[in-house]
């Protein structure tokens, strides 16, 4: 509701007549606006496809003249979730590093839908191309910050049948707090080490989060050795704790393939 009061806000300030583009940021609770930008983005045939509504029909008609009353708008509420999932180009160049900055890198996105978030989160996984491993083994290296909140995605994906490996910190937080964990060398700690268990087919999964510039760079051969060897990677702990969670709704069997039309049929 903030977010929806917010936006109605912000249209009637700046007098926008069409479609606006507005990025939140939600923490503690409370909602930022880091910017408004009076144009559409690659966004909206998103929103239409999960809202099924013709978005940008509606505000080209707008902007030609006629009025927002005269589509007869209504608030609805959707039992679907639909999970937004950018695809990048790393694969095709070698040597690139993967981390994430503020400017945009990827050339596509995919959506997955469906009538919960779980199995819409794993459907964008796999239609990204991300290959949703079933068994194997997970590896978990977070700051110190994320080892509590880590804890609930490792021991679920052990419940699945899982096997975790773990740096020295997080694996004795894991094993302190009753997760079976083995621990692993970090690149720069000796051998075998991480990337060698990556390499040799050892490695499934990956949950990595880090903090500092040092931390960042000493991951590197992780992320590139991930890449490479087509090992789905995560590296921020909401990322994480949803990849576990589609896990499981992926081998409870519960992906289906339904028309879009059919989320609407019955929406209130």
């Amino acid at each position: 509701m903030q977010l929806r009061e917010q936006t109605r806000k912000l249209a009637k300030a700046l007098s926008v007549v069409g479609l606006m583009n507005i990025q939140f940021a939600i923490q503690n609770g409370v909602v930022h606006i880091l910017e408004v930008n009076p144009r559409a983005s690659r966004t909206v045939p998103f929103v239409a496809k999960v809202i099924g509504l013709p978005v940008a029909k509606i505000a080209a008609r707008i902007m030609a003249g006629e009025s927002l009353a005269s589509f007869n708008l209504k608030p609805s509420t959707y039992k679907h979730r639909a999970v937004k999932e950018a695809v990048f180009p790393f694969a095709r160049f070698p040597g690139v590093d993967t981390v994430l900055g503020p400017e945009m890198k990827s050339t596509g996105e995919v959506m997955g839908i469906d009538t919960s978030f779980e199995i819409a989160f794993a459907k964008s996984q796999i239609g990204g191309g991300t290959n949703l491993p079933r068994n194997g083994t997970v590896f978990v290296s977070v700051k110190d910050a994320d080892k509590p909140r880590i804890l609930d995605a490792v021991r679920l994906l052990a419940s699945l049948g899982f096997k975790t490996i773990a740096t020295s910190g997080t694996q004795r937080y894991l094993v302190e707090h009753g997760v079976e964990t083995a621990k692993i060398f970090k690149v720069l700690e000796g051998r075998p080490h991480i990337v060698d268990a990556i390499k040799n087919g050892g490695v499934q999964l990956v949950f990595n989060t880090t903090e500092g510039a040092a931390a960042l760079a000493d991951s590197r051969s992780l992320r590139h050795a991930a890449l490479l060897h087509k090992v789905p990677y995560y590296t921020t702990l909401s990322g994480a704790v949803a990849a576990a969670q589609g896990i499981k709704a992926y081998l409870g069997g519960d992906l289906e393939v339904r028309a879009l039309q059919s989320y609407f049929s019955d929406r209130a």
